[in-house]
């Protein structure tokens, strides 16, 4: 898992390399600079296009003033430079390239305090004004500036960071932010990046690798990582010859009524497809024509509305509960039966998380390990207002690690959140997969891991980046707009067998 820094860890990183590589200050700027600049130069190839950068005085406006240098080696003839002097103190390694850049050709105009609002006859913006250090909200100059500067519609490409963005606190709302169509950062995603609060200032992200010192980064102390393919492969188990049925566990999927017996059968066949030995649907009778018509390998357990049926916890090597169960009293049986009879880890979705919201003194009885999956506003009914996800961030956390569960929080980079205290953010899954029912497959899947003997912690993370990675191996390559739930789960056995090859 590749751990992700916050702001403060950034700057020790770069002390770090700087003392151990060895390597200057300078010289580290001018190796991340070229990074920028060689991603730049083989996706915007126009010479002729006008490009201002705009800098400030510390090291962001160091890194702008040696790309816009280098920009000019490579043939890029139209560059302005645009200094924000709004204070007298300036680092060393900005005033060691400004120095580098006088030499050139390029020029340079300077903007003062209380500036007055110019047109920019610039094709596109590069942002170099304030890096990775920004704790407070924007004022005075530069906020005027950034307000500015997004009226124009310009293509604006951020070095690092967004003007105005912070890297891993929570953003006030109407804070000012410099909108970018690209944010091209140093060696890693910053946390902020994860969270949907960037996404009106970020429409897309590249990381450039600038050889920041990776014995200091994997040894950081963070409860933050980023979860690639590489961990996908190490976590997921081969399928061996003389296994059997039974070597694949038992998994039980409650879900599903009358009206919603879609639910169900998404879950439980995306259970069977992720590989489980075995899995039975626990639904009304309603539904067993339909079930036994789509899945005749899954196994039905009926229930009625009067009559909870017995939950052997021998039986069942894992449970999922929720998808289309609905809040009536029935569910609440269910989710008490489940929680009195079974003691391994449950998973937890949809239906069963609003009971368990309206019955919190059950989330303390829900054995250790178990996994809810809550999307948005599921999670603000278990535990609370939030106004941003940097709160839920927060409380995924403290919650996990206080009830002993395990907190999968949906959403473009769905997070895991585990008893001790560690974030896991997926690298998987594409717009094409925001349709109704995609919750119902993840818990199919995890289900389906935990009945293979996975850990709760690996089902969750191996479940959560198989069922992005399927929804990218089926959408992306065909531009698809919308990838349908069952089309996932027919993605996923191909999927989880490139991950072994």
């Amino acid at each position: 898992m590749l751990p992700l820094l916050i702001s403060k860890q950034i700057r020790e990183a770069d002390a770090y390399t700087i003392a151990n590589e060895p390597i200057s200050s300078v010289d580290l700027m001018e190796r991340a600079s070229k990074a920028f600049v060689g991603w730049f130069v083989n996706h915007f190839q126009d010479r002729k296009q006008k490009i201002a950068v705009y800098c400030g005085t510390g090291n962001n406006g160091g890194d702008g003033l040696a790309i816009a240098r280098i920009l000019g080696h490579h043939g890029y003839n139209h560059i302005d430079v645009k200094i924000c002097r709004f204070s007298d103190n300036a680092s060393d390694d900005f005033t060691t390239n400004l120095k580098r850049l006088k030499t050139s050709k390029i020029p340079i105009k300077e903007l003062k305090k209380g500036f007055k609002t110019f047109k920019d006859s610039a094709d596109l913006i590069i942002d170099a004004m304030l890096g990775t250090g920004l704790n407070k909200p924007l004022a005075g100059d530069y906020k005027t500036l950034v307000e500015h500067l997004n009226s124009l519609g310009k293509t604006v490409v951020a070095v690092d960071v967004p003007t105005g963005l912070f890297t891993d606190a929570e953003l006030p709302e109407g804070a000012a932010v410099l909108k970018t169509d690209l944010v091209i950062t140093f060696q890693q995603p910053k946390i902020t990046f994860l969270l949907p609060e960037s996404g009106p200032y970020i429409n897309c992200c590249e990381v450039v690798k600038i050889g920041l010192s990776e014995d200091f980064i994997n040894t950081a102390d963070t409860p933050y990582y980023y979860v690639e393919e590489k961990d996908a492969r190490q976590l997921i188990k081969p399928r061996s010859r003389f296994s059997n049925k039974g070597t694949y566990g038992h998994a039980l999927i409650i879900a599903g009524k009358d009206e919603t017996m879609g639910a169900a059968l998404l879950a439980s066949s995306a259970c069977a497809h992720a590989g489980s030995g075995l899995t039975t649907a626990c639904i009304p009778l309603s539904g067993l024509v339909a079930l036994n018509s789509s899945m005749p390998e899954i196994m039905a357990l009926i229930r009625g509305e009067e009559k909870t049926p017995d939950i052997d916890g021998d039986k069942f090597n894992a449970i999922g509960i929720g998808p289309g169960l609905g809040k009536e009293t029935g569910t609440l049986k269910l989710l008490k039966t489940v929680i009195k009879n079974y003691k391994n880890p449950v998973v937890i979705d949809a239906d069963a998380l609003n009971v368990l919201a309206e019955h919190q003194n059950l989330l303390k009885k829900l054995p250790a390990g178990s996994i809810l999956t809550p999307h948005m506003k599921e999670f603000d009914r278990l535990f609370g207002k939030h106004t941003n996800w940097w709160q839920r961030l927060q409380t995924a956390k403290a919650k996990a690690k206080a009830l002993g569960i395990y907190i999968i929080l949906k959403n473009d980079y769905t997070i895991t959140a585990t008893p001790k205290g560690q974030l896991y953010f997926n690298s998987t899954s594409n717009a094409a997969m925001a349709t109704g029912g995609m919750g119902d497959v993840l818990t199919g899947i995890i289900t389906s891991l935990l009945a293979q003997k996975y850990p709760p912690r690996d089902a969750c993370i191996l479940g959560v980046y198989v069922h992005g990675k399927a929804g990218d191996e089926l959408a992306l390559p065909h531009r698809m707009n919308v990838a349908l739930p069952s089309r996932i789960i027919a993605q996923l056995p191909v999927t989880m067998a490139k991950l072994k090859a």
